[in-house]
Formats: structure tokens, C-alpha cells, sequence
């Protein structure tokens, strides 16, 4: 296995981003076609992509909304499940980090997963984080 990392190509092909989020359980198949036409867009419209490749598979990746100096924030770490555990997603991480190293990082997850984000170095934040849906929740 020879992963590659881009961190140039934002527009990433929406048949294996669709994929990609419906093996890690992240889309069900339900998404209308709208939703499917546009299923890049958040990822075009970041500040930063990066995205983990197998060949032509692209089996990863991770985008970043951020200032570039004071704050940074990640948004859709994904890996395919067959190649979890492979330090993938800490890579993309690792990588997104030292694009803006000074920038302070934030990431919003479950308390399922928190502690590989804490492997990571991220701290619990216990601040208020309030939110207004979009209408693809």
C-alpha cells in the first residue's frame, strides 16, 4: 500500500467522495440528487484540502476552514474503514497542522470518537458551542 497526499486539489470527484462518506457511514444513500451534484462544494469552497490516495482510490481526507493565523478548523476527517488504523487520518491531521502551525485548531466530534482527537493533542474544550442547522442536516 502507497498512500499519496494531495493538498492541492480541492475539487475532489463526487462519486468517491459520495463513496467514501457512505463506507464510513457518513451518507446513507438517501442524499438527493442536489445534495450528489453538490457534494464537493464544501470541499471546494475550504481553505484547505487534503486528501489520501491508493492509485486512483481515494481513500481519505480532510478539509480545514481557517483565518491562516489565528484559527483553524477541521471539518470532515474521513478514511475509508478498509484502511483505518493505518495512520491515515493522523497524517491528514499532522498535515493540516503544518500548513497554519501557529493557528489554533479546533475540531467538533462525538464523544465517541474525541479521544483519537485527544491522542492527537487536542484538549476538551468546555466552552459553548451553539449551532443553526443547514437544511442538509
Amino acid at each position: 500500500m502507497n498512500i499519496v497526499y494531495n493538498d492541492i486539489r480541492k475539487d475532489l470527484p463526487v462519486e468517491q467522495l459520495h463513496r467514501l462518506f457512505t463506507l464510513a457511514g457518513w451518507a446513507d444513500g438517501s442524499e438527493t440528487p442536489e445534495m450528489l451534484k453538490y457534494f464537493n462544494i464544501p470541499f471546494i469552497n475550504s481553505t484547505l484540502v487534503i486528501s489520501a490516495w491508493d492509485n486512483d482510490r481515494l481513500v481519505g481526507t480532510v478539509r480545514v476552514l481557517s483565518d491562516k493565523i489565528i484559527r483553524s478548523i477541521i471539518y470532515d476527517l474521513v478514511v475509508d474503514p478498509e484502511y483505518q488504523n493505518k495512520g491515515i487520518g493522523q497524517e491528514l491531521v499532522k498535515r493540516c497542522i503544518e500548513h497554519f502551525p501557529d493557528s489554533e485548531w479546533l475540531v467538533q466530534t462525538t464523544k465517541e470518537i474525541s479521544s483519537y482527537y485527544e491522542k492527537l493533542g487536542f484538549k476538551i474544550n468546555d466552552d459553548v458551542f451553539l449551532s443553526i442547522p443547514s437544511k442538509w442536516q
